[in-house]
């Protein structure tokens, strides 16, 4: 069983709106944070895009901030990322992400220290 699933992805032209969602497998209420990742075309290295708290706080690249907002429903076990005034330099992979164990500070960029991945999701956005 997938632990995390994206959906929501597809194609839009630059300035256009898109929202992704990831559902778990299993209440994700005792899971420390969640993320959203993004891969380039061609690049191997993830990038943090933004993440959330147990408790609600949240965090965003400079790249995306006033235009991206992360969310979650714990009832629904799904994450979602609301994207707005899209880039064509939002174009890539995107990737659900999970980390388990807590931490003293949330790492926005760190995919090394992420538990749980999901298949990714493609997002592309035309000039």
């Amino acid at each position: 069983q997938e632990r995390l699933v994206e959906s929501g992805g597809g194609s839009v032209q630059a300035g256009g709106s898109l929202t992704l969602s990831c559902v778990a497998s299993e209440n994700t209420d005792s899971w420390f944070y969640m993320a959203w990742f993004r891969r380039a075309p061609g690049k191997g290295r993830r990038e943090g895009v933004a993440t959330v708290d147990t408790a609600g706080s949240t965090t965003y690249a400079d790249s995306v901030a006033g235009r991206f907002t992360i969310s979650k429903d714990s009832d629904k076990y799904t994450l979602y990322l609301q994207m707005n005034d899209l880039k064509p330099e939002d174009t890539g992979m995107y990737y659900c992400a999970a980390r388990i164990g807590r931490m003293q500070y949330i790492p926005l960029n760190s995919p090394s220290l992420i538990d749980y991945w999901g298949q990714g999701i493609q997002v592309t956005v035309s000039s």
